[in-house]
């Protein structure tokens, strides 16, 4: 294909790209309306406190949270700010590694990450899964893993 020839999308591709990126958009919003609604946080304050729960210790680089919640350091910094204030995560420098700041998840940060989790599932389960078969599911972890890779990101 000469660089003069663009590439358009056909009526399905087009239809399809266009239900993508109204999902894009609507999905995280209506995840954070019901956080913000059911837990008084947002939806990126979840993925930080879920982030740090996953770990032995509850707690993590503050670039490997970055990485897990796909947000910027500077994104970051200020939410785990916030989330510092309300008593949830405490910032600390790494022992090991003066460049380091690590995260860790507070007693009162695994609370609230336990008592909000169940209504953020549930939300999940009816926004994504609820609607759509085993089949179809099988199809969507397919579909975003080859998107993901032709986008340069490593799925999963």
């Amino acid at each position: 294909m000469s660089d003069d020839e663009v590439p358009w999308l056909d009526e399905g591709e087009m239809r399809a790209w266009l239900s993508l990126i109204s999902l894009i958009h609507r999905l995280p919003d209506a995840l954070d309306a019901q956080l913000r609604r059911d837990a008084d946080m947002s939806h990126f304050e979840y993925q930080v406190l879920a982030a740090l729960s996953t770990t032995e210790q509850h707690t993590m680089a503050m670039s490997d949270v970055a990485r897990f919640t796909e947000g910027s350091l500077s994104r970051l910094s200020h939410t785990v700010k916030r989330l510092e204030s309300k008593g949830f995560v405490r910032r600390m420098p790494c022992p090991t590694d003066g460049r380091v700041t690590l995260a860790t998840l507070t007693d009162a940060g695994h609370d609230k990450i336990v008592v909000s989790a169940p209504g953020h599932a549930r939300a999940v389960r009816e926004y994504v899964f609820d609607p759509l078969t085993k089949a179809q599911v099988r199809h969507l972890t397919e579909i975003t893993e080859r998107i993901a890779r032709a986008t340069g990101q490593n799925p999963g």
